[in-house]
């Protein structure tokens, strides 16, 4: 079993390492401090986050789910760590998809998430439980899926979004994608039909701007 690092204390880094379990990895988890490893009780080896370059043969992931935070875990190490992408065996791919994810960096894909084909995943990106992404979509670095969140075909989602749990992303087309503008919130449960703004929330049925 080899060792993985995954930065990270929270629910969210638990679930990431229960896909490395599954991958044959012994999680070893990352605490930002010594406040927040004081509280850590999981039972699995942590280390401290200034110690984390005495690991750097090993590989590491990202059990952040919040974007910006994340995205600065990711710039902080990107020169210094290797970063991994780890795919359920569960998760399911179209025509060549899982190779085009396996070459991202800092990829999670959560058990249970259907992609079908030809689909541009940015790197450290997070594809939560039982999400479904469609054909010809965009996925831009550092998005967060929530868990059954679905995407239909011909959508681009920019780069720090956040769509909230059982949220529905309509289709796009060819000629002109359906698009969420970099940064942008979807609320739980919307149902989005038509493109949003840049750094705006957006919630209900269909969606609406609220921010």
């Amino acid at each position: 079993m080899k060792d993985l690092g995954i930065f990270g204390t929270s629910g969210f880094a638990r679930e990431v390492a229960d896909i490395a379990l599954e991958l044959g990895h012994r999680p070893i988890f990352v605490a930002k401090d010594a406040d927040e490893a004081a509280a850590w009780s999981y039972p699995a080896e942590l280390i401290l986050e200034d110690e984390v370059e005495r690991h750097a043969a090993m590989p590491f992931a990202i059990g952040i789910g919040e974007n910006r935070v994340r995205e600065k875990v990711a710039l902080r190490y990107a020169a210094r760590l290797r970063f991994a992408t780890l795919l359920h065996p569960s998760a399911s791919f179209g025509l060549r998809q899982r190779a085009a994810i396996e070459a991202r960096r800092g990829v999670v894909v959560c058990a249970g998430v259907r992609f079908t084909n030809n689909i541009q995943v940015g790197d450290f990106t997070v594809f939560n439980l039982n999400a479904t992404i469609g054909h010809d979509s965009i996925i831009e670095d550092f998005v967060n899926l929530a868990p059954g969140v679905h995407v239909s075909g011909n959508v681009h989602i920019r780069s720090r979004c956040w769509v909230g749990t059982g949220a529905a992303i309509n289709q796009g087309s060819g000629a002109a994608k359906l698009e969420i503008g970099r940064d942008t919130v979807i609320g739980s449960g919307s149902v989005v039909v038509r493109s949003c703004d840049p750094e705006a929330v957006y919630v209900g049925i269909p969606a609406k701007r609220i921010k």
